[in-house]
């Protein structure tokens, strides 16, 4: 089973003028995070607006990207849906088109208990032979998975080696590594806890911000798992005010406005999603961007 340590980019997905999937950019979007030197990739996640993607699209973005990546990174296929049939039909889609790994978000909207939870998970993991990702984010699916149904699961099925845990919960963080196997990974969701996290033995983080600067999260990252805290915390400080406003508005819609500005993609949205509402959040949004932009072309960073 591979080792998932240090970043993994959630990309965007982007979109043409005309709300098709932009395929060629998001192959140069691929080939730069690669460069850049990203540990993994993660299409058809919340960031790749995966709710608003038909079956077909979803199919395609995750297989087009393992193409794009060429065995160069892993792959971390979203799958996770709602509906455990829709959910395993497409694990074992992205495993049939070779993705390394699947990432599966608590059920949405049910709110299912602990029990239906166990059972939903479970039931996926065993549809497939890759190693599954469980993705805790309560603030979007209005349910938590609890620690105790969380450990159940990893001793349970093998292939269940790792869990993305966005609930913003430090304590739940820290209450989940202690919990689990040292072999078991936990990867932040939350940009800006992911230090916290390392610090408490974490593994890495699974990224917004990676999107528009890969090198530099990547940096931050692996300084932290290599135990340079002065340089980790130098890069964490930089980028504090861009974690920010990455959630001014809903996510993806400011990190995807910024690549448009760095002309990595379009500003097209499919609805529900849509452009930055204020013009005050499309002003702070620019004026952080332009002013890490320079730093980086300068060297100050």
């Amino acid at each position: 089973m591979h080792k998932f340590r240090g970043v993994y980019t959630a990309l965007i997905t982007p979109f043409t003028d005309i709300g098709t999937v932009d395929y060629q950019a998001l192959e140069r979007i691929v080939d730069q995070q690669i460069e850049a030197g990203i540990d993994g990739l993660v299409p058809c996640g919340t960031t790749g607006e995966s709710p608003t993607l038909s079956h077909e699209e979803h199919d395609r973005v995750i297989a087009q990207t393992i193409k794009y990546a060429k065995g160069r990174v892993p792959v971390i296929a979203g799958t996770g849906s709602n509906a455990t049939t829709e959910a395993i039909r497409l694990s074992q889609h992205a495993e049939d088109a070779g993705a390394d790994a699947v990432l599966l978000v608590n059920p949405y909207y049910n709110k299912p208990t602990q029990k239906g939870l166990y059972l939903h998970f479970k039931a996926i993991a065993e549809s497939v032979r890759i190693p599954c990702i469980l993705y805790n984010i309560k603030g979007r699916t209005g349910v938590n998975l609890e620690t105790e149904t969380l450990v159940r699961l990893e001793n349970d099925c093998p292939n269940i080696v790792a869990v993305k845990e966005a609930s913003g919960s430090i304590e739940q963080m820290k209450e989940v590594i202690e919990a689990t196997n040292d072999d078991f990974m936990v990867l932040s969701g939350d940009d800006n806890l992911a230090l916290d996290l390392i610090k408490m033995n974490g593994d890495g983080v699974i990224s917004v911000a990676s999107n528009l600067f890969p090198d530099e999260m990547v940096r931050m990252i692996h300084s932290a798992l290599d135990g340079d805290w002065a340089d980790a915390d130098r890069l964490d400080a930089w980028f504090r005010d861009f974690f920010s406003v990455c959630f001014i508005e809903t996510n993806p819609i400011p990190i995807k406005t910024a690549m448009a500005r760095m002309g990595w993609c379009r500003e097209s949205f499919r609805l529900p999603m849509c452009p930055l509402e204020k013009r005050e959040h499309r002003e702070r949004l620019f004026a952080i961007v332009d002013r890490m932009s320079e730093d980086i072309k300068e060297g100050r960073i």
